[in-house]
């Protein structure tokens, strides 16, 4: 392990990821962003995380200060890959969203690696999302005709239940110019929908906000059911946990 911080581009041959790492002695613990967000998103716990853990957190490609992306990847794969620029072992994962997904991803192909998960309004790849063909037009239009600031106010729209405020609207804005990147490079992981019983060996908890979208309470509720956890639910919070509850999180986080 190392005692010192540091942060900047993992290069991974066919294209850079930033990262930072908090140094320190403690154990480490890796912070995964939403789609709907970058990294930055866990400024507000970082103060106290880095007091108990060696934290690593990154960008997906096309999110924050990550490049955009020119070549196909595989969210699982970098993570894997991030994990060893480091040279980490065993880990703890907390995952919202985008990144709730990679993490139960890696805790099934390396169960031996994950300490922990929590798993905040996870998107889990493999799970029977109903068709919403008009939000789906709204979207493809939006990117066609490259419009930045009507994507942010779609992604506000729908998973900003809680408020638009400055912070908020700072991470949709920035996932928002990460999305049509993604749409084209970004590879989908193996679905782990109907593995989840497999992850039960592994402690985990899920999260999910009251005034998130109904598909997302519903695969949360499914979530942690099929793995066998505690499900936590908190009032008036949406599709970003990290900023409206960042005392629930940081208390489940162990």
């Amino acid at each position: 392990m190392t005692a010192m911080t540091w942060d900047g581009l993992v290069q991974l041959g066919d294209g850079d990821i930033w990262a930072a790492d908090s140094g320190g002695y403690g154990p480490p613990l890796v912070l995964l962003h939403p789609g709907v967000g970058d990294s930055r998103i866990w400024d507000g716990l970082l103060p106290e995380l880095t007091a108990r853990y060696r934290v690593i957190r990154f960008d997906v490609r096309g999110y924050g200060r990550s490049p955009q992306p020119t070549a196909a990847y595989s969210m699982l794969e970098d993570l894997h890959a991030v994990l060893d620029h480091f040279g980490l072992g065993r880990v703890r994962l907390v995952g919202c969203s985008m990144g709730g997904g990679t993490a139960l991803g890696f805790a099934l192909q390396q169960p031996e690696r994950v300490e922990s998960l929590v798993l905040l309004c996870p998107g889990v790849p493999g799970y029977p999302w109903p068709a919403e063909p008009e939000l789906d037009a709204e979207y493809d239009r939006l990117v066609a005709e490259g419009d930045l600031d009507g994507l942010t106010a779609y992604g506000l729209r729908e998973w900003a239940a809680a408020g638009a405020d400055e912070i908020a609207t700072s991470q949709l804005r920035s996932a928002a110019g990460a999305w049509p990147s993604e749409d084209v490079h970004q590879q989908s992981d193996p679905p782990v929908y109907d593995q989840l019983g497999e992850v039960s060996d592994v402690p985990a908890v899920v999260l999910v906000g009251d005034l998130d979208r109904r598909p997302v309470i519903d695969c949360a509720e499914q979530t942690a059911a099929r793995i066998g956890c505690e499900l936590v639910r908190l009032p008036d919070v949406d599709h970003l946990p990290p900023l409206r509850a960042p005392s629930a999180i940081l208390h489940l986080i162990k």
